[in-house]
């Protein structure tokens, strides 16, 4: 390892952002992309606007079901090798979607589907729990809600970028090769993220011991010196802590709202608004770059409001000013006969929605220290819920054409957790876990 002490020229915790930034920005150009070729694999596949529901579902589901396993597992084998082995599994289940309409159909076609969708889910669901982690070792806490808050950013691009990608290549070659060229990108991703990235600051041959000291050690008393396994007890234990219960309460009501704007402006625009597929592509390009725009605001506000008012309200400042903000952006549009009117208020709502994503997450690292990866896997297993909610809720209501009781139930969850936030106390963390035995550690470093 390079231990130098000149001039430092450039920070490597930065080129490791970069990595899980594109992480964050394919995964959701790989989520998404479903969401905007339905209108064609509808017709073409013979499948009603429920069963794309379902399909949603299930991608939720194994989201949401692997965020906890995601981030032990992380603990347990380290980022570096965990982000190649789900990386793989998320190109794979991504790559299948258009190929098995060319060897099944009807219900066993949708079952494939299914189970390819749920595959997505699963191997994607490690991804936040795991950056956190990395986060957690390679930068100082004055910069935990900035850096989540940036990748959060990433994820905006990617659903910002994949309407009109898909449309455009579902217009000139087809739905099915639409997903197929879209997602070869990834590959290069895992490959260099394989040869560059490491779990810990320390194992990097080119980190100096000019950004040791600045990144500088930040655990809990009492927490393993470097990153360890997590036992079934310690799991459980976290399981019971109020904090962590109410951030993934809080994130789970935050998260119907995220999933309503996420998942359904493109079918809304098309469907309540009568905008036609070519102007819904574009259009459905403002609500995810206001996120994304939002999430990157969002954690430096709440890195401002930290250092204006202290971590207790710091903290909670964000999300208890935003939430009730969406909502009433929510009824706005609910209300609106202007079509135009109701694309730009979905755009602020959505915005002020990704403003919290940094106090969220920061929060669970704040509160879970040197545990971060399995906290932050049980806060996104609450929003998760929130989608596995809120989906056939939407899907429903939406068949129906009655659009508007889906944003009526999606401000009251953006209130309650609004007011969740009021118990949230992150200078109050999880007592650490003590450290695993000596032989352990060798074998379970974490990013």
């Amino acid at each position: 390892m390079q231990l130098s002490s000149g001039p430092l020229a450039v920070r490597i915790r930065w080129r490791i952002f970069s990595f899980l930034f594109g992480f964050g920005f394919i995964a959701y150009v790989q989520q998404k992309s479903i969401t905007v070729a339905a209108d064609r694999m509808m017709p073409d596949l013979h499948l009603t606007q429920s069963q794309i529901g379902y399909l949603l579902q299930a991608f939720v589901l194994g989201y949401a079901i692997f965020q906890l396993p995601g981030g032990v597992i992380g603990q347990r084998i380290g980022a570096r090798r965990t982000f190649v082995v789900i990386g793989l599994a998320a190109f794979l289940a991504t790559i299948a979607t258009p190929l098995v309409p060319n060897m099944l159909s009807g219900q066993n076609l949708f079952i494939a589907l299914y189970c390819l969708q749920l595959l997505l889910g699963c191997s994607q669901g490690a991804i936040f729990p795991v950056s956190a982690g990395v986060f957690e070792e390679w930068f100082p806490p004055r910069q935990w809600s900035s850096v989540q808050g940036l990748q959060t950013m990433g994820l905006g691009l990617g659903a910002a970028l994949t309407p009109p990608l898909i449309v455009n290549l579902m217009t000139r070659l087809g739905w099915q090769s639409a997903l197929i060229w879209s997602s070869l990108p990834t590959l290069v991703l895992i490959a260099l993220w394989g040869w560059y990235g490491r779990n810990t600051p320390r194992q990097h041959p080119s980190v100096t011991a000019q950004e040791l000291a600045e990144i500088g050690t930040h655990r809990a008393p009492g927490a393993a010196a470097e990153p360890s396994s997590i036992s079934v007890k310690q799991v459980l234990r976290l399981l019971r802590e109020r904090n962590v219960l109410l951030l993934a309460i809080s994130y789970l009501c935050m998260n119907y709202t995220f999933y309503l704007l996420s998942n359904w402006v493109f079918l809304y625009l098309v469907q309540e608004r009568k905008f036609s597929l070519s102007e819904s592509g574009w259009l459905a390009v403002a609500p995810p770059l206001a996120a994304a725009l939002g999430a990157g605001i969002g954690g430096a506000m709440t890195a401002l409001c930290c250092r204006r008012f202290g971590d207790r309200w710091g903290y909670r400042m964000v999300p208890f000013v935003a939430l009730p903000v969406a909502a009433l952006l929510l009824l706005f549009v609910v209300n609106t006969a202007n079509a135009y009117a109701a694309v730009a208020a979905l755009a602020l709502c959505f915005g002020c929605v990704e403003l919290t994503e940094g106090a969220f997450w920061s929060s669970g690292m704040m509160v879970g220290r040197g545990d971060a990866m399995s906290v932050c896997g049980i806060l996104n297993t609450g929003g998760n819920l929130g989608g596995l909610i809120g989906i056939p809720i939407v899907a429903h209501f939406s068949e129906l054409h009655l659009w508007y009781i889906a944003f009526l139930i999606g401000i009251g969850f953006a209130l309650v957790s609004a007011l969740a936030w009021l118990g949230i106390d992150v200078v109050t963390p999880v007592p650490a876990h003590a450290e695993p035995p000596a032989g352990e550690i060798g074998n379970t470093a974490t990013a």
